[in-house]
């Protein structure tokens, strides 16, 4: 198993901004108190996974430093995902009174896709 990651060393960051973006999509739905649309998550972490893969290795590796750059590629495979579009009306409206979410502040890119009026 060991073996198998070191054969693509960028897998392994790849791998691990999927895997935190995941856990911030359980997050977001939990604390929303939502079911997770599950076909659409899949999606988002698989447009995740294609868009790090199509950056360079450095780059890759520099977002595990940088949380808004991070924030910016979960925001966009969010939206690819059509993630945004589910729950719309229900989550725009938790979003209004944000305080009352219990989530951290870097949710707000998500959050902000719902409350925005393009």
């Amino acid at each position: 198993m060991g073996n198998s990651r070191n054969l693509n060393r960028g897998a392994v960051p790849v791998e691990s901004l999927r895997n935190e973006f995941r856990e911030h999509l359980e997050m977001f739905y939990a604390r929303l108190k939502l079911a997770a649309p599950y076909d659409s998550v899949e999606k988002a972490l698989a447009a995740l996974v294609t868009r790090l893969n199509a950056l360079p290795p450095e780059e890759v590796a520099a977002l595990s430093t940088d949380t808004t750059r991070r924030w910016i590629h979960f925001r966009q495979a969010f939206i690819e995902s059509g993630l945004n579009l589910k729950h719309r009306g229900i989550i725009a409206g938790l979003a209004r009174s944000r305080n009352s979410l219990n989530l951290p502040p870097e949710f707000d890119h998500l959050l902000t896709l719902y409350t925005s009026t393009h």
